[in-house]
């Protein structure tokens, strides 16, 4: 090729370029084979190399669209150097559109025309955009035209310039206006400047403070002793303000302003130190409940004893907690009765991480006593529980009798004395008509391992059935199991509770077998019933009044009403103080006395009772016998 300065030149364009088409395509320019560099350009894709191939060669419109289609990145570029091609061709109108389009008309459109004087103010007149109104404001002011100047400067919104003209022209009044109606800061500075210059205190002050130049004018209240005003500006100013006017304060010895400023700059310590010296304490109390848990804790000792004095425990105990003395707000706490809320009780409860263990535990059960004295159980549950001593935390569970906080308490614990505590309770509730309460109780006796308790439970419950509905079937269930329970029951005591139990069992055995046999040998059934009022102890597992009720049940159905009222007697004499009607039907007891026209003694008077009638309803009963059918 033999050109040295174009093989450098060629060398420094490439040098750079990652694809080896580039390279290529870049020697093809310098020799100039333009259609094989666009070919190479194009198939790696640099688009941006084919738009300078097009622009170099004068191709616009093909430059414009692989700019817009292929080469966005470029977009505006190329529409800068088409409005400067177009430009150097005479074509202003088209170079001012592109020049629009490249974002660069502010100032080479003034440029272009600037010496065409009717042409760029035809322009400016013509154009909406405020940067070309203010470079027009700028060139008239500059020319001394002020009045179309301020027009522009209007037009362009440039509310700074129009002040700072109109206080050129001596005419602050409309300065004022202008300020006051659009509150431009930097406008309003300019002015407050101004007035200041002509010792117009009142104005530079209010113009100063629209700008929130707080400093210049906080200055000029110093100056002219101005100190109403002084701290109203300093309460809108920043900390460092706030601060530099309660120093001022201080000096001035106003202290009251000097603490609120201090206060309210963020320096609550050395405001709460100068309200001690200075014993404005209504501004103490209502600065002290605003120190950072970090402050210094001998200052926060001292607030709080402040506080102690005056009465106001609940702030001094929040104090003591800050400055880490919590035994102190403990028995403030309980000496005062302050009440501990969730919130206070956050407070006490230290990070896990970041504490001793001990202490942690030691105040967090702390925190649960204070809370069972003022009767919170639930809050009391959780310390404790924090705490890991979840005895304490049952035993609180229990004295707030939520029976389902209980249970679910207990279900998480998996602790034996825990599901002792838990069935314990529950049989304290109406366990009969309170859902799952007896299952749960079973439940709990049997996870807890306390077999004897669950025996216990178990006799209750049969007991139960035949007070309530003479249900001895049952009856003879629950038993079942109670002695089932007290037989895997660790203790050499259980033999004779067992012994006994056995023999409850084989009564109320016979008995079911009595009612049972009935339907098929009523007379047989009736002479094992006569059998069994005999047996030695027969009332510590079937009642006597069952007995006799059967039997007499048994005669008057079959209206023999003699033989059942010769038992009715019998049943009087073996049993006092009996309520005829709990064991007889009401209807068989009329029956008696109408066959045999005999009147009802006092004791046996059932005429009135409601608790015969409840009694004989015999449909009652069954419906109470279904409720609890599926309990075992």
């Amino acid at each position: 090729m033999g050109h040295i300065t174009v093989q450098q030149e060629l060398l420094k364009n490439a040098e750079h370029e990652p694809e080896l088409e580039t390279k290529v395509g870049i020697l093809a320019i310098h020799l100039e084979m333009y259609d094989e560099a666009e070919e190479l350009f194009k198939s790696c894709g640099r688009y941006d190399w084919v738009n300078k191939v097009y622009q170099s060669r004068g191709q616009w419109e093909k430059a414009l669209e692989v700019a817009e289609k292929k080469d966005r990145i470029h977009l505006r570029d190329t529409f800068y150097n088409y409005a400067n091609f177009l430009e150097r061709e005479g074509e202003i109108n088209a170079a001012i559109k592109f020049f629009e389009k490249s974002g660069t008309h502010h100032f080479e459109v003034p440029r272009m025309l600037f010496e065409d004087q009717r042409a760029l103010e035809a322009y400016v007149q013509k154009s909406k955009d405020n940067e070309i109104h203010r470079w027009w404001a700028q060139y008239l002011e500059s020319i001394d035209e002020m009045e179309t100047a301020l027009h522009y400067y209007k037009t362009a919104e440039d509310y700074l310039s129009l002040v700072r003209l109109y206080c050129y022209c001596n005419n602050l009044e409309k300065a004022a206006e202008i300020a006051n109606e659009t509150g431009n800061r930097a406008a309003c500075f300019h002015l407050g400047r101004q007035f200041e210059n002509q010792d117009n205190i009142k104005e530079a002050i209010h113009f100063f403070t629209q700008a929130r130049a707080f400093t210049n004018a906080i200055r000029i209240c110093k100056e002219n002793n101005m100190e109403e005003q002084l701290m109203n500006l300093a309460m809108m100013a920043g900390p460092e303000e706030k601060a530099d006017v309660a120093q001022y304060f201080q000096q001035q010895g106003q202290m009251q302003n000097a603490i609120s400023l201090y206060h309210k700059s963020g320096n609550l310590e050395y405001a709460i130190e100068l309200a001690f010296q200075e014993g404005e304490y209504d501004l103490l109390q209502k600065i002290a409940t605003e120190l950072p848990p970090d402050a210094d804790p001998q200052l926060l000792q001292r607030c709080a004893e402040f506080f102690i004095q005056r009465g106001k425990f609940d702030t001094a105990v929040n104090l003591y907690i800050m400055a880490k003395k919590y035994e102190e707000a403990l028995n403030l706490c309980v000496e005062n009765n302050v009440t501990i809320n969730e919130e206070l009780a956050e407070k006490f409860t230290l990070d896990k991480n970041d504490t001793d263990k001990k202490l942690r535990n030691y105040i967090l059960e702390k925190i649960g006593e204070s809370c069972m004295i003022q009767e919170n159980y639930h809050l009391a549950a959780k310390k404790f529980t924090q705490a890991g001593d979840k005895i304490k935390a049952m035993k609180a569970l229990l004295k707030s009798g939520d029976t389902e906080r209980i249970i679910f308490f207990a279900n998480v614990s998996r602790q034996r004395d825990i599901y002792v505590m838990a069935a314990n309770y529950l049989q304290t509730l109406d366990w009969r008509n309170g859902g799952d309460i007896i299952k749960h109780i079973i439940t709990f006796y049997t996870k807890g391992k306390a077999l004897d308790l669950l025996a216990s439970f178990y006799e209750a419950y049969a007991q139960d059935e035949i007070d309530e509905y003479q249900n001895y079937e049952k009856a003879l269930e629950a038993l079942t199991e109670a002695y089932k329970s007290l037989s895997k029951a660790p203790g050499s005591a259980n033999s004779e509770k067992l012994e006994n139990m056995k023999m409850k069992i084989e009564t109320v055995k016979k008995f079911v077998d009595i009612r049972q046999l009935y339907e098929s040998n009523p007379e047989d059934a009736v002479k094992q019933c006569r059998d069994l009022l005999h047996l030695e102890n027969v009332d510590a597992a079937v009642r006597k009044g069952d007995i006799y009720g059967f039997l007499i049940e048994h005669f008057c159905s079959h209206e023999n009403y003699k033989v059942a009222y010769s038992i009715l007697e019998q049943m009087q004499n073996t049993m006092p103080d009996v309520n005829l009607p709990y064991f007889i039907k009401v209807d068989n007891l009329k029956a008696i006395y109408k066959a045999l026209d005999l009147k009802p003694n006092v004791q046996s008077n059932f005429m009135d009772t409601k608790k015969s009638d409840d009694l004989s309803d015999n449909e009652e009963i069954e419906e109470e016998y279904q409720s609890v059918e599926n309990r075992f």
